[in-house]
């Protein structure tokens, strides 16, 4: 078996990022066409698509406020004029900010992850959900964190909001399986992405010590399951937090 995305349109947010290009990419080498989304970073987002291009995929660059409403209807309007209706969301698109203990933490900070994590995701689904059930096929992912299950000092705004959108999803996943779509959380550990190859940070011993396979997984490791959750090879999985930590947090029963 293989995952194999021919004939399917992809949409991923944050796609100009760290590691929304990777996913963008991988999706498109299992064959999928792909919407790259970006907010500020154009470059980035034209550089990726012309690397779908170059596989023989149709891909196109759609910028978007991915937590307004009207910013989002908007993108929806624009990939479905250019490539159709998505058949594969993947809602990877995040907010930086300074991560501080409660006592310090901007009251901002919490509300601009419930932003980025919560509506992001509602809104994704209001906006492409629909068309999905007409088809009677779809695929949503997002991309959760290991830290929604660490629950470490300086993590709560966006644990937070993470958790947040871990009870959308889910309860996502209940009202639209009937539907024959899916909707599934991909959780990364402490990721290694091109940052850390080009500062030769790739290896960081305190945290890989408390990994049972005693290393941090990289860009890919956390592509290749969102590929294979936005597969028919998934299509009787949903309502899933799937850690991709190398056993760092390992959910119970």
């Amino acid at each position: 078996m293989k995952i194999d995305l021919s004939g399917k349109i992809a949409l991923v947010t944050g796609a100009a990022g760290e590691l929304g290009r990777v996913i963008a990419l991988t999706l498109a080498e299992c064959g999928a066409d792909v919407a790259v989304h970006y907010h500020g970073n154009k470059n980035g987002a034209e550089l990726l698509r012309d690397k779908i291009l170059k596989l023989g995929r149709r891909a196109i660059i759609v910028q978007a406020d991915i937590t307004e409403q009207e910013s989002v209807s908007a993108m929806r309007d624009s990939v479905e004029r250019e490539l159709g209706a998505p058949d594969i969301i993947v809602n990877n698109a995040v907010s930086q900010y300074q991560w501080k203990h409660i006592l310090e933490q901007d009251l901002a900070d919490y509300e601009d992850q419930f932003r980025s994590c919560v509506l992001q995701n509602v809104l994704m689904a209001k906006t492409f959900v629909p068309a999905m059930i007409k088809k009677n096929y779809g695929r949503v992912v997002a991309i959760n964190t290991e830290c929604a299950m660490q629950n470490f000092p300086t993590q709560s705004a966006y644990v937070a909001g993470k958790r947040g959108m871990d009870g959308v999803l889910r309860i996502l996943a209940k009202e639209v399986g009937a539907h024959g779509i899916t909707v599934n959380q991909v959780a990364p550990g402490w990721t290694i992405s091109d940052r850390d190859r080009a500062a030769n940070s790739e290896r960081q011993p305190e945290y890989e010590k408390l990994v049972p396979l005693g290393r941090r997984g990289t860009d890919q490791d956390i592509a290749n399951a969102v590929a294979f959750l936005a597969s028919d090879l998934a299509s009787f999985i949903s309502g899933v937090y799937l850690p991709v930590s190398g056993g760092s947090v390992m959910p119970g029963i």
